[in-house]
């Protein structure tokens, strides 16, 4: 997800709210007297309480082809000038919204008008509707972005392809087959930019969800001794290691089962919503050698009628000495989300180590 240094509003979508249309109307009369401002502020501003952020960002790329005139290629050019402009990497998506949604019969000029548009605002959603149509020319195009000077335009190749960006179309083809995706996450494991690293790692945890076998078989030829290699596929086997899949944490050197000795306490053991979770984990070795031990955490979290699922959250990673003992702790607010929401009960906490659960306790949710 782009960043921006603007300050964060109450709700996302206030990113586009009405004095943020006519900043956009203002620039753009400044650059061309052939916008129509009014036609803009008219087709963005009725109905914006209405829409969700994704809304407002894909209607100000309507408006702005309602209200300016010429050809495609023209409006772009006019674009292009605006970009620099706008000041907010969140806000300027909607420029490359405008080519994803107007420029599909246009496939090479637009792409390589995304190439320049993601230095303001990410084109990594606009790009995978020219992915999904013709998926061998884009991701060739793509391929070359990995040679580009920009880190920006080299994430994006990353990016833009992950099978299941949050927030994007998902890209079925690339969910069910990764291979074509390939090239482009060797060419930029060794990137010099942490930032397009941890798109590769992401754009691999996205792989392994579907394909685990394909991603560890992947890593398995990187060299695990360079830091960048190891970065890498730390971050891209996060589920994996979640999962306590064998050959992840094989990969990553938590192969041996934990020998260890853990007793989980959680305060306070009766919660409302709202109130901070406390948990402390001792850990005793009972090994004669050093363990490296990867430790999560598990909530079974009650569901409306009664059942439970569950949700594993990373901890840490330790190098716990032979006979050695550690006291770990952890905290977080029990609180609703858009993703989760919470229900009264008893709500069972495990420890994971080396993807073994050994060590549980519990609290009560109250109403």
């Amino acid at each position: 997800m782009p960043s921006s240094d603007a300050p964060m509003p109450s709700q996302l979508k206030d990113w586009f709210n009405e004095d943020r249309h006519h900043l956009i109307a203002r620039e753009m009369r400044s650059i061309t007297a052939s916008f129509r401002a009014e036609s803009f502020l008219e087709r963005t501003l009725e109905g914006l309480e209405e829409r969700t952020l994704m809304q407002r960002l894909h209607q100000c790329a309507i408006g702005v082809d309602v209200a300016l005139p010429g050809s495609y290629r023209q409006k772009v050019s006019i674009l292009k000038k605006l970009a620099p402009r706008l000041g907010h990497e969140f806000v300027a998506i909607f420029l490359c919204d405008f080519v994803a949604t107007f420029g599909r019969s246009d496939p090479d000029f637009s792409m390589e008008v995304l190439r320049y548009l993601t230095r303001f605002g990410s084109a990594e959603f606009a790009v995978r509707g020219f992915i999904d149509t013709d998926p061998e020319r884009a991701l060739a195009t793509m391929l070359a972005w990995t040679r580009d000077p920009d880190e920006k335009v080299r994430r994006l190749a990353s990016e833009g392809a992950r099978p299941r960006l949050p927030w994007g179309m998902r890209l079925r083809e690339l969910v069910r087959d990764p291979e074509p995706c390939a090239a482009i996450l060797e060419a930029l494991k060794d990137d010099e930019s942490l930032f397009v690293r941890r798109s590769v790692a992401n754009h691999l945890n996205d792989i392994a969800k579907d394909h685990p076998k394909w991603v560890l078989a992947r890593l398995a030829g990187w060299d695990m001794n360079n830091e960048k290699h190891r970065w890498i596929a730390r971050h891209a086997c996060r589920t994996l290691i979640k999962r306590g899949d064998p050959g992840a944490l094989k990969l990553l050197g938590f192969g041996n089962k934990a020998d260890v000795e853990v007793v989980l306490a959680v305060s306070p053991r009766h919660l409302r919503l709202g109130d901070r979770l406390k948990l402390e984990a001792k850990i005793r070795s009972r090994s004669s050698r050093a363990q490296r031990l990867a430790i999560d955490y598990v909530i079974h979290y009650v569901k409306a009628r009664g059942a439970a699922f569950e949700k594993v959250f990373k901890w840490t990673v330790i190098d716990l000495p032979a006979g050695q003992s550690v006291v770990l702790t952890k905290s977080q607010v029990i609180q609703d989300f858009t993703t989760r929401k919470h229900h009264r009960g008893h709500h069972v906490v495990e420890v994971q180590v080396n993807g073994q659960r050994v060590a549980k306790a519990g609290f009560d949710l109250e109403a």
